[in-house]
């Protein structure tokens, strides 16, 4: 018999076999200073791409302000247990009222973190007859929470209505044999592309097919639609979703998050979501706070207006240079060169070293080999000099990468893990 730490020892794995090299300054860097536009990386001052701080409300004063009074008032503990025990409040109870408001719901409840919630939500809405329909390119929280799923579950082509509707075929024949039911779902925005799912499209299948539809709208919440409410009023089919999520992680910098359906639906949930019934409740503190901010969303139209008027430049910049930014329709950008792991190592390193600029790369086996990601996230807080600055960067960037300057700088590294 193997020990179990055998393979460990043996492989670990593609992104773990770049550790030694990697660690510290590729994955987990350590970025100090104020949430800002403008950051320390390893003692030198860069401009910051990789803060998902969208509005900007992560270092607003009147954040802090609430923020820290909220810290004093209640400490870091209340209140204690989870929410059906003894971890419930009237703020709670305001601040899920409030973003159910906001996100044209009946109702809303309050999650401890996205990630957990949405492997909680899925697991709660579906039995083992029913059968679950998903983007291929969905986010690890919603691959691992259909991974609980004991049921039937297919995955359609990204953003593909053709493969949908094939896949909601084989689906209904299926749940007519099971006598279960059938959920869809999609991302808002994907965050890696920065293409928002087809909800319209999808919507439009509801005529055809009986299913329920599930969107995680983590990065469309609070920078897409007339009010910030997300994808869903971007595209006009809002009421059309039956289960909202979004998280705080984004646009309220915060943490934890929400859903939102009909009272009937949330009132099941509630009582279902295991993540929420075995877990403490959200601190009080960030649900003060969480309210605070909320306001300003629904108040301070400008902050989306400085964050689009920021994500205008940087996109239609990187377009008028010849960059290939895919076909983002949101404010996550990101930047597509053609390179190895290695190259992209290089790279990165002379972007943060020689240029001031910090982005998060993202390599094989997230996206194809033989390609390199900068994934840019735009902020409120950025400011028009930084366009320019980080535009001058990416063509200088570009040109090492394609004469064969970054190949050459790598190569040490490549013999060095035997590629």
């Amino acid at each position: 018999m193997k020990d179990l730490f055998e393979k460990i020892y043996k492989d670990k794995g593609p992104l773990g076999k770049w550790a030694a090299q990697a660690e510290g300054y590729f994955v987990f860097p350590k970025l100090e200073g104020e949430i800002s536009n403008r950051m320390k990386f390893q003692g030198k001052d860069v401009i910051t791409w990789s803060i998902n701080d969208y509005l900007g409300l992560a270092n607003h004063p009147e954040v802090r302000k609430v923020d820290a009074e909220a810290a004093l008032q209640y400490g870091s503990a209340y209140p204690m247990g989870a929410r059906m025990m003894s971890g419930h409040t009237d703020l709670h109870e305001k601040l899920q009222n409030e973003l159910a408001e906001f996100v044209n719901k009946e109702a809303a409840y309050l999650l401890n973190f996205g990630y957990q919630g949405m492997v909680s939500t899925i697991d709660a809405l579906v039995s083992k007859d029913d059968i679950i329909v998903y983007d291929v390119d969905a986010h690890a929280c919603i691959i691992d929470g259909v991974r609980l799923h004991m049921g039937k579950r297919f995955t359609y082509k990204h953003n593909d209505v053709e493969s949908l509707e094939k896949n909601l075929d084989r689906a209904t024949k299926m749940a007519e044999q099971t006598g279960g039911g059938i959920l869809v779902i999609s991302e808002g925005v994907f965050g890696m592309r920065g293409e928002q799912g087809r909800l319209k499209e999808i919507v439009a299948l509801k005529k055809k097919f009986n299913f329920r539809l599930f969107v995680d709208d983590a990065h469309g919440f609070g920078t897409l639609g007339k009010t910030g409410a997300g994808a869903g009023e971007e595209q006009g089919v809002q009421d059309d979703i039956d289960v909202y999520f979004a998280t705080f992680a984004k646009s309220m910098a915060s943490t934890g998050a929400f859903i939102a359906a009909d009272k009937e639906i949330i009132d099941y949930l509630k009582y279902n979501l295991r993540s929420q019934m075995f877990a403490k409740s959200l601190q009080m503190q960030l649900v003060v706070g969480a309210l605070k901010r909320l306001d300003m969303l629904r108040t301070m139209p400008e902050l989306k207006q400085n964050l689009w008027k920021i994500v205008d430049a940087l996109q239609s910049g990187l377009k008028k240079r010849g960059f290939d930014i895919g076909t983002t329709q949101s404010c996550v950008t990101p930047v597509y060169l053609n390179g190895s792991i290695p190259e992209a190592m290089a790279l990165v390193r002379d972007l943060r070293e020689n240029y001031g600029i910090f982005c998060s790369i993202v390599v094989y086996p997230v996206i194809p080999k033989g390609l390199i990601l900068l994934r840019m996230i735009p902020t409120a807080t950025h400011t028009l000099q930084d366009v320019s600055d980080t535009l001058d960067a990416f063509d200088a960037i570009r040109e090492r990468l394609e004469n064969g300057t970054y190949r050459r700088l790598s190569a040490a590294l490549i013999a060095a893990m035997g590629e």
